[in-house]
């Protein structure tokens, strides 16, 4: 794990401000960008969240149908299938 030298605290509601250059240099988008959190030993992760597609899990290329995460390879495939029959 590599150290930023940035240090951060904690406020009364438990909130941490993810510094500026960090989210430029991850691409952040306030309002938009959510993450999924995960613990390891004394380990907080924070990962961006990337959503994936509810056929083969890939999370290139999804977009939204239905509400449901798909990815394009999926939607080609079952196109495909669909015009098979």
């Amino acid at each position: 794990m590599k150290s930023t030298g940035m240090i951060r605290p904690v406020d009364k509601n438990g909130r941490v401000v993810i510094p500026r250059e960090l989210r430029k240099q991850f691409g952040i988008v306030s309002d938009v960008d959510s993450f999924e959190i995960f613990t390891e030993d004394d380990k907080i992760i924070l990962k961006k969240y990337q959503p994936c597609c509810i056929f083969c899990n890939e999370s290139d290329e999804v977009i939204k149908m239905h509400g449901q995460p798909v990815c394009l390879n999926c939607i080609d495939r079952l196109t495909a299938m669909k015009n098979s029959l």
